[in-house]
């Protein structure tokens, strides 16, 4: 398996490039947030890394986060070190974040989102919380 280069962010991980990108939507609302990595130069085996939260585009209102480049390099290096061999063409190596992994790799506890239907809102916030909208207006009385 080889990703596709469309759409694929590009990644130097101790010294070595990387494209990832996010996997596509399954069509299955509660399927967890993963993305792919594979080397950027003469690519090998695919990781294919599974967080413990949701896709942003959701509809279930699964919890979510921003898929970061830090995330990416340490789920990389923790990779590596459960013997990913990137460079080794092979089955896509599997990596299933934890809880406590994911909270590893960030260097602090999750900022969870939560899906809405005009935006996202933090977790524990409520409707003032959304970046885009200041007022809901029902049909009846628009502005």
């Amino acid at each position: 398996m080889t990703m596709s280069k469309k759409g694929s962010r590009p990644i130097t991980v101790d010294g070595t490039g990387f494209r990832w990108q996010l996997s596509h939507r399954p069509g299955d609302d509660r399927a967890p947030l993963t993305f792919a990595v594979e080397r950027a130069e003469n690519p090998g085996s695919v990781l294919m890394v599974s967080l413990p939260c949701g896709r942003p585009d959701n509809h279930v209102g699964e919890r979510t986060i921003a898929v970061r480049p830090g995330l990416v390099a340490g789920c990389i290096r923790q990779a590596v070190k459960q013997g990913w061999n990137a460079t080794q063409r092979g089955p896509v190596f599997t990596l299933k974040l934890t809880e406590d992994e994911l909270t590893t790799h960030l260097g602090e506890p999750p900022k969870y989102l939560i899906p809405f239907l005009w935006g996202m809102i933090p977790e524990g916030g409520t409707i003032k919380d959304l970046p885009r909208a200041t007022q809901i207006w029902t049909r009846d009385n628009q502005a």
